[in-house]
């Protein structure tokens, strides 16, 4: 069994929180923060980064239909302020490939090249380690309640105004 560690004790935080929503907030980062810097330890060794791995795993499930642009931007797990320069990397590294629709020349369709494919099949592995490090401590059942509870913070999210 791991240690179970507190958030006040990890950030060492030394006063109360001011509720159990801030709590559980800064908790949901901490979390967040922690699995993203496993990740990027693995991805890191094939000089790619998350956002990068990010894309060669969309374009891979879309298959050889490609995708537009912003339909890889729009299904990144973390936003990516800029989807041209990032496309533009993995492209000049020979990942993906672009082309310009006919009917609209202003539509790019983004694909994975076998380049593309034969690294992201070499790094799976290694994500697959990193996923099951991500929920080591958690039962089955307790995974798939943690799954149910996430998607219910981020429903309650999206349906909120911004408070920007």
């Amino acid at each position: 069994m791991s240690k179970r560690s507190s958030l006040r004790d990890e950030i060492k935080q030394t006063r109360r929180f001011r509720s159990a929503s801030e709590e559980a907030t800064l908790s949901i980062m901490r979390t967040a923060t922690l699995v993203r810097r496993e990740f990027t330890a693995v991805v890191e060794r094939f000089d790619i980064t998350p956002a990068q791995y990010n894309v060669l795993r969309i374009l891979r499930g879309a298959g050889e239909t490609g995708l537009p642009t912003l339909a890889v931007r729009d299904r990144l797990i973390e936003e990516a302020p800029g989807i041209t320069r990032l496309l533009d990397k993995l492209e000049s590294a020979g990942l993906v490939r672009r082309e310009r629709t006919t009917p609209d020349r202003r539509q790019v369709i983004c694909f994975i090249t076998s380049k593309g494919l034969a690294l992201i099949k070499r790094i799976d592995p290694r994500i697959v380690e990193a996923d099951q490090v991500g929920g080591a401590g958690l039962t089955p059942a307790e995974r798939k309640q943690l799954i149910v509870l996430l998607e219910k913070v981020r429903g309650s999210m999206l349906d909120l105004p911004s408070l920007t």
